[in-house]
């Protein structure tokens, strides 16, 4: 007899189903150990006896299915085994069916690397403990200002905001943007690239920007939306995406010119650490005055990007992996002729070692000392 229990893998795999409907079975290690919740799925592959606490019966029935092949394997739920949503949260169930009637997907594999794209950036929240669910978040609206900051993190899909108004549509269809995330101090549009560099589409995301900074001026009294987060599969997609806005022609729409901040985030541990850095309350001004003293930083504006001078050295922290600043920063390397420090994490070092060269030092923090400082978990 199985029970579905609240912070199993089991519960976990459940609630993000419910809302992406399907999930790349490449990409299960972001819920935790990958064998674990492999071994997890396989067993629910057969059939299994249920209990439902929300009913008192019992549910006979495979719960996972897997199909297709490499980068399009998929876990889905079996149709007989919808039921067991009603564990998750009493709307979980009729919200996945407004989703998902019949339980039904296509077989295009755009729309499954699609749907993927959707699942990781969904998971990575998830475990960076930003809620997700759309039966339990508030809707977005545009009827009216409502001027009131989120308490707490929330992460709006894409198609939540694209459907405020179908009229709206036309502004972020060809976006790749596949959600929004509010957070007390601010908000991010969020892209998924994968395993791929990052070709930003000009003026697509241009006025994709655009229309999120009017629903976040409507629902989340702020006045724009100036930063992005970008998940991928490791720092090489990072590095690749840089050198790939380097060959722009169009230096106007380069992604560093649509969002002032784009934070990388791998999709593994680190990542989620990192995510739960970006999505926490005052997050910058925290940061810094952890690292720096107050007479360290820097007042005013400056023809270069740094974030402390000490002793005839500049400081510069890449630690909320912001590669739109750090190609300014680089730009500005180029014409400097002062001694930089880097502030990184360790799994950063490589990637800045390939893209800045030996033109700066290096130093490595850990990122549980930062939270240590900061009095995070």
């Amino acid at each position: 007899m199985i029970t579905v229990r609240p912070g199993s893998h089991m519960y976990q795999v459940l609630r993000l189903l419910s809302v992406s409907g399907e999930f790349p079975s490449s990409s299960l290690g972001i819920l935790g150990d990958s064998r674990t919740v492999k071994a997890m799925i396989h067993k629910m592959e057969a059939v299994q006896n249920i209990k439902l606490s929300s009913s008192g019966s019992i549910l006979t029935s495979r719960l996972f299915q897997i199909s297709g092949k490499g980068n399009y394997r998929t876990v889905r739920l079996n149709k007989n085994a919808l039921a067991v949503l009603n564990e998750i949260h009493p709307d979980a169930l009729s919200s996945y069916l407004a989703l998902y009637p019949d339980n039904r997907f296509t077989g295009d594999r755009m729309r499954i690397g699609r749907n993927h794209r959707v699942g990781e950036a969904l998971a990575m929240c998830m475990m960076a403990e930003i809620e997700f669910a759309p039966y339990i978040l508030p809707e977005l609206q545009k009827r009216t200002i409502l001027p009131a900051k989120p308490k707490t993190s929330a992460y709006y899909l894409a198609r939540n905001f694209k459907k405020i108004y179908e009229a709206e549509l036309n502004k972020t269809v060809f976006t790749r943007v596949v959600g929004l995330l509010l957070h007390p101090s601010g908000c991010y549009a969020v892209y998924n690239t994968r395993d791929a560099a990052m070709k930003w589409s000009g003026l697509g995301e241009l006025k994709a920007r655009q229309e999120l900074s009017e629903i976040v001026r409507m629902n989340a009294g702020q006045s724009e939306v100036s930063s992005a987060i970008l998940f991928g599969s490791n720092q090489g997609v990072a590095l690749q995406t840089l050198i790939e806005s380097d060959k722009s022609r169009e230096k106007q729409v380069r992604f560093d010119r649509i969002y002032q901040n784009i934070h990388f985030i791998p999709m593994d541990q680190n990542g989620i650490s990192l995510l739960k850095l970006l999505a926490s309350p005052d997050w910058h001004e925290n940061l810094m005055g952890a690292l720096f003293n107050l007479n360290m930083r820097p007042t005013g504006f400056g023809s270069i990007e740094y974030d402390a001078y000490w002793d005839s050295t500049y400081y510069y922290s890449h630690i909320d992996s912001d590669i739109a600043r750090l190609i300014r920063f680089s730009e500005a390397l180029k014409s400097q002729n002062k001694p930089f420090e880097v502030l990184c994490l360790n799994w950063q070092v490589e990637f800045l070692k390939k893209y800045l060269g030996s033109a700066v030092r290096l130093r490595q923090l850990d990122i549980e000392i930062i939270f240590k400082a900061l009095g995070m978990k």
